[in-house]
């Protein structure tokens, strides 16, 4: 059985070793395809992402520290 790493190497050789235009074409539309959808996003997250640029943009947040630090006081009081 080929292990992530094998498949990959061999992979690598083979396109390096091809002169076949159409193939290269090919596997160029599928790591191309491949990639769109993994960043893909849904309206609802461009939103989300929107709003908490804007949050940090103005200062709305809490540096990772502080709640950390928060949280550890309120975890005292249980």
């Amino acid at each position: 059985m080929n292990t992530t790493s094998q498949i990959k190497k061999n992979l690598i050789s083979r396109i390096k070793e091809s002169k076949d235009i159409n193939l290269l074409n090919a596997l160029q539309t599928i790591f191309d395809s491949s990639e769109q959808t993994l960043f893909q996003l849904s309206s609802e997250q461009e939103s989300a992402i929107e709003v908490g640029r804007n949050e940090i943009k103005n200062d709305q947040f809490f540096k990772n520290e502080e709640v950390i630090s928060e949280m550890k006081q309120w975890l005292k009081k249980k």
